[in-house]
């Protein structure tokens, strides 16, 4: 028999797309040679450029997912990704100091709000998220939208990317990989692990239209520390897998809204 793959657990939202949330995190998690299970916090209607509604699920429900999952599989890492108001940032953050905190790496991408500007988080569940929720990360993840909240000042080049980064790491007692994808230039995102700075670069790939980057480049994190590799090295592999995600988009003509994009997650090759 083949030997079994880690088991990495996912606690995000549906994307009727595919291309981002849970549907995303999947196929990384796949592609990368672990074995995916999903806690579905939300079901969004979207497609790259817009969603259209957002279904919130209850938070019971959110946390019984979470309570069959741990007792009926060895998860070896986790990520959250959009979870939606504060009842369901309460109920992950109870079931992860139940289950998993101090066990398993827990990689936390503070969604708030979509590549098209749809709001991905309620007003009252950020600070839910920032009082239980970050603190039990062993890594966060903000984009540069995401660190201007959580630093409260605006992140606008790579020197405040470092500063946010130390900060919110000493902040928070966990690692920080402030993305710096919104800016011009390389794809250069900064990690802050344990007081030291680690730069991940990668080419730009100009004209892409693609949703789900935050999505994917966590899920790859989380899998490369289900195999129990260090954090930077986890960080280095997971920037090449995404950044191959986007330089090797699909794209489809559809019926109105022009050309659309989506990562690739299953069919790359070592080409770009």
């Amino acid at each position: 028999m083949p030997s079994s793959p880690p088991v990495v657990l996912t606690i995000a939202g549906s994307d009727s797309s595919c291309g981002a949330g849970v549907q995303a995190d999947l196929k990384a998690i796949s592609a990368l040679g672990g074995y995916g299970l999903n806690a579905l916090t939300s079901v969004v209607s979207e497609t790259p450029g817009l969603v259209s509604q957002v279904r919130l699920l209850d938070a019971d429900f959110i946390a019984d997912q979470m309570r069959v999952l741990f007792g009926g599989f060895p998860i070896a890492a986790a990520k959250t990704g959009m979870l939606g108001g504060q009842s369901q940032v309460h109920a992950v953050a109870k079931m992860w100091q139940q289950f998993g905190h101090g066990r398993i790496p827990l990689v936390v991408d503070p969604v708030m709000i979509a590549t098209s500007g749809g709001k991905l988080l309620e007003d009252d569940a950020v600070r839910s998220l920032i009082d239980e929720l970050l603190p039990l990360a062993s890594l966060i993840t903000p984009n540069l939208d995401e660190a201007r909240v959580l630093w409260d000042r605006e992140v606008p080049d790579l020197e405040a990317m470092e500063a946010c980064a130390r900060d919110l790491s000493e902040r928070f007692d966990a690692a920080v990989l402030v993305k710096g994808g919104h800016l011009k230039g390389e794809a250069a995102d900064v990690l802050c692990l344990d007081g030291e700075i680690f730069w991940h670069t990668a080419p730009r790939t100009p004209g892409v239209r693609t949703h789900g980057t935050g999505c994917t480049f966590s899920a790859a994190i989380a899998t490369c520390l289900a195999y129990e590799m260090g954090l930077n090295e986890a960080v280095a592999q997971a920037k090449e897998f995404v950044s191959r995600a986007i330089a090797q988009h699909f794209m489809w003509q559809s019926a109105g809204a022009g050309p659309v994009h989506a990562l690739n997650h299953l069919q790359q090759t070592d080409d770009a």
